[in-house]
């Protein structure tokens, strides 16, 4: 296939040119790291694609994300212009990647652990995202009926915490990482550490993602595993490989974002199932 992917430079983007290049797709990529911004390319653009992944985005992590909400509402503009190019182009197929930051922050609040499955998202009355990275993300969703009505098929995913050796020290898996390799004593956690994530490696959300394009799954499907992870959990598990055992440092001034954020998977499991536990993820990127 000849394939579009923006972003081919950032974390999810550089696994997924990997893999498809493996699959022996044409790819072109498209990302700023090049001198190229993917928003002139969806503005001007008219060369057609079998296939277009759209993984350019302003994120940054939790620090990004609460203290630059102007700059990751350019998000906006991206995935609109995104629209617009593959409707033009008469691109017959498509991934947007939503997120996890979409659902309301309402269903991830401290207390019960509150599974979160696609259908707690009601476009027509979404309730409050996270930030202005999940409302930009929802907006994307509600627009893409309009793109399917144009003929293409838009496969909609919804990544929980991807995380993998080789990402940016600005996410927390990454941090925790370094700090162990350090073997850092205390050890700082964002929050009060009893916050929980959903981790899914790196190569089983690029694995995922090519599952729900090859077998054409109707979305919007989450991405994770459906186990909830608490933030010293994740801290004992990382220092627990490095081999020591140190005290914890709670920060309760930085940001932490929502209190729970975990998916129920089944929509996911019925396409691909995931092979990388947190486990063995930890002990791949220790020992990268």
């Amino acid at each position: 296939m000849r394939v579009l992917l923006s972003g081919h430079r950032g974390f999810v983007g550089r696994h997924l040119h990997a893999a498809l290049d493996a699959r022996g797709d044409d790819v072109t990529g498209i990302d700023l790291v090049d001198g190229r911004d993917a928003l002139d390319l969806f503005r001007f653009d008219q060369r057609p694609y079998d296939l277009a992944i759209h993984c350019a985005a302003i994120v940054g992590g939790r620090a990004s994300i609460d203290g630059s909400p102007l700059g990751v509402a350019t998000n906006l503009a991206l995935d609109s212009w995104y629209f617009r190019w593959l409707i033009r182009t008469g691109t017959p197929r498509a991934v947007f990647f939503s997120s996890s930051a979409a659902y309301p922050v309402a269903l991830q609040q401290p207390g019960e652990i509150h599974r979160l499955v696609e259908s707690d998202i009601d476009l027509g009355n979404p309730g409050k995202p996270d930030a202005t990275y999940g409302l930009a993300k929802l907006t994307g969703e509600q627009l893409a009926p309009v793109v399917e009505a144009h003929g293409t098929r838009l496969h909609v995913l919804r990544p929980f915490s991807g995380y993998g050796a080789d990402q940016d020290e600005a996410y927390p898996f990454p941090a925790f990482i370094r700090r162990a390799r350090e073997r850092q004593d205390p050890f700082e956690i964002w929050g009060d550490g009893s916050s929980t994530r959903d981790w899914i490696h790196i190569d089983d959300l690029v694995g995922a993602t090519l599952a729900a394009v090859d077998q054409d799954a109707t979305g919007p499907i989450n991405l994770g595993w459906g186990r909830a992870t608490s933030f010293d959990e994740l801290a004992g598990l990382v220092t627990a490989e490095a081999g020591y055992r140190p005290q914890l440092k709670h920060l309760a001034s930085a940001p932490q974002g929502v209190h729970h954020r975990v998916c129920d998977p089944k929509r996911m499991l019925d396409v691909y199932q995931p092979t990388i536990t947190l486990e063995e993820g930890i002990r791949r990127a220790l020992r990268s």
